[in-house]
């Protein structure tokens, strides 16, 4: 079993946040940081066991950056510049989402004292705000579930994650393409996720169902002679062909997160399947047998490309890779 290796992303980090690209494995300093990057290292640092100290150094610091990026009525800007200005306003797009995302799992999941009390404060402004993207909503009905994980009885985390509920598409009646999307886009399986966490916290046991027949559909539409080929960057749609590239990262790393929370409250073991088989396709089992990591640096490549692997090593891809090794090394299977 691979063990998440932290040396990347700490290299790629300083004291302000942790760079956003990459050129090979040296970070890229003047094009910046953004929150979406800061949100997930939060994410993959706060449910580290054991962090080392510079894991919880990591936390903190994307903790202090997310305290930056966030304004007085709890919307969020992405886009930090190497002096330090912000280079956009204030918005409910997926930053938002992702940043309470962030900050209920460290609520959840850290045992740093301070950054759950502070964590928890932050929450508070956020939650209250409401976005009309879909993506944004999944993001932040994850975050509201963490937190109702250990608050269960808190206000705003039930509101937002009740409004989010509400609002997931319903079952399609179209069997051959049942996703609430004409396309697949990015990221795409938080949506099922989304679901099935909403509908376990909520006690929706329809909307969980339709969470986990959702996933289902992703995962084997995602799966061709028995490995991930997943949704290219441009999207995908019926009929599109297969494989298609680029492949990102991201992809594998929302579907190793949905099929964890899936396994948590589900006993079929498709999805400790679907968990092996996103940690293999880092390992090289996709459609080009290509390693997707850097098993020196700890760091994730950014995308498999028909031609191999762009060998840039980015922070959301290596934040993608961490935080699947951190699901393949502890898989949680209910029981029936």
């Amino acid at each position: 079993m691979v063990e998440p290796n932290f040396d990347h992303l700490c290299r790629m980090t300083d004291d302000r946040g942790t760079f956003e690209h990459a050129r090979y494995g040296e970070p890229r300093r003047g094009l910046g940081y953004c929150t979406d990057d800061m949100a997930r290292v939060l994410v993959v640092a706060a449910r580290e066991s054991l962090p080392a100290p510079r894991v919880r150094d990591l936390a903190r610091t994307s903790l202090r950056f997310l305290i930056a990026a966030q304004d007085l009525e709890g919307r969020y800007r992405n886009r930090l510049n190497r002096r330090g200005r912000w280079e956009d306003a204030p918005a409910l797009e997926d930053c938002w989402g992702r940043s309470i995302w962030g900050l209920g799992t460290a609520v959840s999941h850290s045992d740093d004292a301070w950054l759950r009390e502070v964590a928890a404060q932050e929450l508070e402004r956020a939650l209250p705000q409401r976005s009309p993207y879909l993506r944004a909503v999944a993001f932040a009905a994850l975050g509201a579930a963490e937190l109702l994980s250990v608050e269960p009885h808190h206000r705003g985390a039930h509101a937002l994650l009740t409004d989010a509920a509400d609002g997931m598409a319903p079952p399609c009646a179209n069997a051959a393409w049942p996703w609430p999307e004409a396309r697949l886009r990015y990221a795409n399986a938080v949506l099922p996720e989304a679901m099935i966490a909403a509908g376990a916290a909520l006690g929706r046991p329809m909307l969980l169902q339709h969470g986990l027949d959702l996933l289902a559909w992703l995962l084997d539409h995602e799966t061709v002679d028995s490995h991930l080929s997943v949704t290219p960057a441009g999207g995908a749609g019926p009929g599109d062909i297969r494989p298609a590239f680029d492949q990102q990262p991201i992809e594998v790393a929302a579907l190793a997160d949905a099929c964890a929370r899936a396994a948590s409250v589900d006993g079929d073991r498709r999805w400790v399947d679907g968990l092996g088989a996103a940690e293999a396709w880092f390992l090289g089992d996709n459609d080009g047998q290509h390693v997707m990591w850097d098993p020196g640096s700890g760091g994730g490549f950014d995308g498999l490309t028909p031609g191999g692997p762009n060998l840039n090593q980015g922070t959301e891809s290596t934040l993608a890779l961490l935080s699947t090794l951190q699901h393949a090394r502890r898989p949680v299977l209910a029981s029936k």
